[in-house]
Formats: structure tokens, sequence, C-alpha cells
């Protein structure tokens, strides 16, 4: 049990060690060989009541969030902003306080905000985990995608994962740079220059601005939404001239390792970041288990984070 008088959260992976991060890992496959009991469900969150408050739409994140709470024997409340005092004016901060009176046992939070878990930890007694936040970070996801490649590959050290697309704008990037890096990932960033952040979040990452450079050797290959919502119109002029310069073709795929497994974390947009047919091909395409994997990884979160 946790006996420290501060609550666990679980918003950053720069908060824990490569040594925590892989015990976590274990935790979450520990929970996906479970699950592969039909109607598995643990009592170990009876009695917890957990509040997620989703910001922002979502389908893989928000869902599988809930069933790893409820396969853990937890209940949910799910907060709609729509219907919330926020249409009445009502400051973030006042809504906040106002949902940490009622004392939850955990809440789940994703917001467009940047750092804004961070925030709601500093004003409520219970753990906080971050859903998603701005382009900042994906916590999460990161801890589903390193457990995804691990069963793929048998480990993560001295793998080459490349991470192309739109990298200045994720969240899923950000995280997965902390993360990999920590767990002796070579990571590769492949982008076109006006889509590379300025300062990277991890050390020793190799930048590439094509994929025909960034691809050769490459173990895994994670591709990435254009975030069109996030940037200027200008900045892609259209998709097709998008896809001709960076979609992931056959071609641009047969560059990397003849094992190499193909990832996304969804929503995809099929003939922009990659071609239509790869990620229905079960020889390379692996996104489809990283969405399961979202149950197990999210189960070993909440377990950390509320007992």
């Amino acid at each position: 049990m946790n006996t420290t008088s501060a609550p666990r959260h679980f918003n950053n992976i720069s908060d824990f060690s490569s040594a925590e991060l892989d015990a976590l890992l274990d935790r979450a496959q520990y929970w996906h060989d479970a699950l592969k009991t039909p109607g598995f469900k643990s009592d170990l969150l009876v009695g917890k009541i957990l509040f997620t408050l989703f910001f922002e739409n979502s389908t893989r994140t928000r869902t599988s969030f809930e069933l790893a709470a409820k396969r853990l024997g937890a209940e949910i409340v799910n907060w709609d902003v729509k219907t919330s005092s926020m249409t009445k004016d009502e400051s973030f901060l006042d809504t906040i306080q106002t949902l940490g009176a009622m004392s939850p046992d955990g809440i789940i939070i994703r917001h467009s905000e940047y750092n804004a878990p961070n925030f709601v930890a500093g004003h409520v007694a219970c753990p906080v985990v971050n859903a998603g936040d701005s382009y900042r970070a994906h916590p999460s996801q990161a801890l589903l995608d390193a457990l995804t490649i691990r069963q793929c590959k048998g480990r993560l050290q001295g793998l080459t994962v490349a991470i192309c697309g739109d990298v200045a704008h994720s969240r899923v990037a950000g995280s997965n740079f902390v993360f990999l890096s920590k767990m002796g990932v070579n990571v590769r960033l492949i982008a076109p220059n006006f889509l590379i952040p300025e300062k990277l979040p991890a050390p020793d990452i190799q930048t590439f601005t094509s994929l025909e450079e960034g691809l050769p050797g490459c173990d895994v290959i994670m591709m990435l939404r254009i975030q069109k919502e996030r940037m200027q119109a200008s900045q892609i002029p259209d998709d097709l001239t998008y896809f001709r310069d960076y979609g992931l073709t056959r071609a641009r795929l047969a560059l990397a390792k003849p094992d190499a497994i193909v990832m996304h974390p969804g929503p995809m947009n099929r003939g922009v970041e990659i071609d239509y047919d790869i990620p229905d091909d079960p020889q390379v395409s692996v996104i489809l288990k990283q969405v399961a994997n979202g149950v197990p990884a999210r189960m070993a979160i909440l377990e950390k984070t509320l007992t």
C-alpha cells in the first residue's frame, strides 16, 4: 500500500526512473496475461471511485481507462464539461476545487491546456492521472507503446525506433521520446523541418528530414497524425503533397529492417501519413495490438497510483 502522505500521480514520464518504468511494464504484462481469461475482473480497486474529466474528445484513451478501472473493480463517474457549471462561466480552478471537495479516490484528466494535469494535482488531495495534455505529454500512451514493442521484439534495449510526422504538435511523441530513451532505445525523429521541435525532451535523439534517410535500420516505425488544428493551414499545402513527401508507403517501409513493425497511436488519416493498406497488414501492423494494450497498461497505472 502507498503509505506516503502525498498522493502518487502519473503525469510525466520524467518523474520515473528506468527501473520504475521497467517494473510498470512488467505489471502491464501481468494484467495483459490475466485478461486472456474470459470475463476477468480483479477486486484490487473495489470501493474506489474515480472521476474522468475529458475536456477533449477521445475514443481509445477514455474507453480503455474506463475498462481498466472496471476490470480492477473501481467505479467511474464521467464528468461532462458540456453539462457542467463551466458553461455558466465557472472557472477551471473553481470546478477542480469543487470536484476535489467531493473526495474522489482519483482523477483521470485530458485537457488541451499545457500542463493542466500538474495544475490539477496541486489543488486536489487524490492521485491525478494524465490522459493527455496539450502537445506536451501522453504518458499512458508511451507505456502501452513500449509494452507493444517489448511484446513484439522481446526487448527494448538496443532497438531503433523512428517516430515520424507531426512531432512538433504530438504529446504522444513527447512522452515516447522520454520513455524509450530511458529504456535504452535508439530514437529517431523524422519530420519536415517545420515539424521538428526547437528543443527535444530527451538527449541523443537523431533527427532526419526524410523517410528515405531515417528509416534504414529501423526496428519500429511509429507514424503520427498531422494535427492541423494545432498549426497554420498554410504549413501543409495539401494532403496529397504531404503523403508524397512523408507518407509511409510500401517502398519506404521496405527501407527499414525486414521484420520492422508499424505503429500509430490513432486516429489515423489513411492516404495522408500512412498508405491505405499498411494498417490492415497483420505481417507489419501492430496498431490494433496497441489499442488492446491500452487496457492492461492503464490497469498497471491505476494500480500504481491507487494502491
